[in-house]
């Protein structure tokens, strides 16, 4: 191919790329829902409200018969990170433990009852910590920071938490703990709360089918699981069969593992519907044959086809080749608080329709001024949804039987709930 079939093809791709999102921008800004107020939660539909604040990462689910779950809830000091922090929204005047809150309270059935909370690895931008905080109480004589978790739990109440390492906090290896970080403050969350607040604390299992369910009705809702795959280093895959990618590096007794190789991950189905989560999951390391090996290339091997992904890492430098050739997403959702997340090479391997054939589109949580004008002409902007420029949240639902679903943007600008856009798609099944 000449330099001229090259700028021909290249125009012709992004020409595509553009012709794809507007399409599907338009029919978003067309629907009846745009302009209006958000509906809320029906019974039988499965929902994931990203929820954006601009400093963490932050999920409540809702399964078909109401059970809900709070994954993650991340706070710390993106705002510290200058001219590299996104819109804190709807402002910096609360920390983010209390704006999920507020939003919970807002679209949960069951009001401040949650029924889970998990927390995906132990970093502060996904449980909070003790050096960022709204503000310390004095609780069991000691004083107790109002961070993430801990922050919105004086708002709502968790039944039950699932976390990688509980009770003894060693596995694969004994947790790191620092006054100020994210361990010291989820024991002490933890502790605090399974003594006064009825919390129950169970270890994630990896492989489990049946441990993260439906607590009420579940017998109405055939065809909705949930699938444990990754914890702690170990995936699993389909059949259950474990495999633990740390087992070499273990052998040197190390005193560190990278916390997003951690990550609790699943995939959730419904009826012919995917959806795929796992936290930070990214890690690499030198193989004594001097290959490097991407962890998430091992997930491309339990994962399987789904149709919404949520982005790992916040699309800095993750989602390989491997995996999105594995995951063939229609929709993938990332959850952002810096600029140097969704970064052009995670992007461009996204928007690559040789890794797999068809449509896709990206959801930020923002994607904002600064980056696009960074990345001006670049033909993989085509499939960011536009509704992120200004930040907002994004909402996929699941109507019962999952055989269709659709992804929202309500504006995060405040609490009015408004519906931006809203697209609809054919699950792949």
């Amino acid at each position: 191919m000449d330099r001229r079939d090259f700028i021909k093809s290249s125009a012709l791709a992004t020409a595509a790329l553009m012709f794809d999102w507007e399409h599907a921008f338009a029919a978003g800004m067309e629907a009846p829902q745009a302009g209006k107020k958000w509906k809320g939660w029906k019974k039988g539909h499965f929902q994931v409200h990203f929820i954006y604040t601009g400093v963490g990462e932050s999920m409540f689910m809702i399964f078909p018969d109401g059970t809900s779950m709070l994954l993650d809830c991340g706070d710390h000091n993106a705002i510290g990170r200058g001219k590299l922090a996104v819109p804190v929204l709807p402002s910096p005047d609360r920390h983010s433990g209390e704006w999920i809150a507020r939003y919970i309270l807002r679209v949960n059935p069951k009001g401040k009852d949650v029924d889970y909370m998990m927390l995906s690895h132990y970093h502060n931008d996904h449980g909070g910590c003790a050096k960022f905080h709204a503000g310390t109480v004095m609780r069991d004589g000691v004083e107790y920071p109002l961070s993430g978790f801990a922050h919105a739990a004086e708002w709502l109440t968790f039944s039950k938490a699932f976390d990688r390492c509980w009770p003894d906090y060693d596995d694969p290896i004994p947790l790191i703990e620092k006054s100020a970080d994210t361990v010291a403050h989820m024991k002490m969350f933890y502790e605090y709360m399974s003594r006064h607040r009825g919390l129950e604390i169970e270890k994630f299992q990896v492989g489990a089918t049946d441990q993260v369910k439906m607590r009420h009705n579940p017998e109405r809702y055939p065809g909705f699981s949930i699938r444990n795959i990754s914890a702690n280093g170990r995936i699993a895959d389909p059949n259950g069969k474990i495999t633990d990618l740390y087992a070499e590096r273990k052998k040197d007794n190390p005193q560190y593992l990278n916390e997003n190789g951690m990550s609790l991950g699943m995939v959730i189905s419904y009826g012919p519907f995917r959806f795929y989560t796992a936290g930070d999951f990214s890690d690499s390391w030198k193989l004594p044959d001097g290959t490097v090996f991407q962890i998430e290339d091992a997930m491309a091997d339990v994962c399987g086809r789904v149709d919404v992904a949520k982005i790992n890492h916040h699309g800095h430098y993750s989602m390989t080749a491997k995996l999105l050739q594995a995951l063939q997403a229609r929709v993938y959702v990332s959850c952002v608080w810096d600029q140097l997340h969704n970064v052009a090479p995670v992007m461009e391997r996204i928007a690559d329709r040789s890794l797999y054939e068809g449509d896709r589109i990206v959801c930020p949580g923002i994607f904002p001024k600064e980056r696009r004008e960074e990345d001006a002409g670049k033909p993989w902007l085509g499939i960011i949804n536009k509704d992120s420029f200004d930040g907002g949240h994004v909402v996929l639902d699941v109507p019962k039987g999952g055989k269709e679903y659709s992804i929202s943007y309500l504006t995060a600008a405040d609490e009015s709930m408004k519906v931006l856009s809203v697209m609809n798609f054919q699950a792949k099944g």
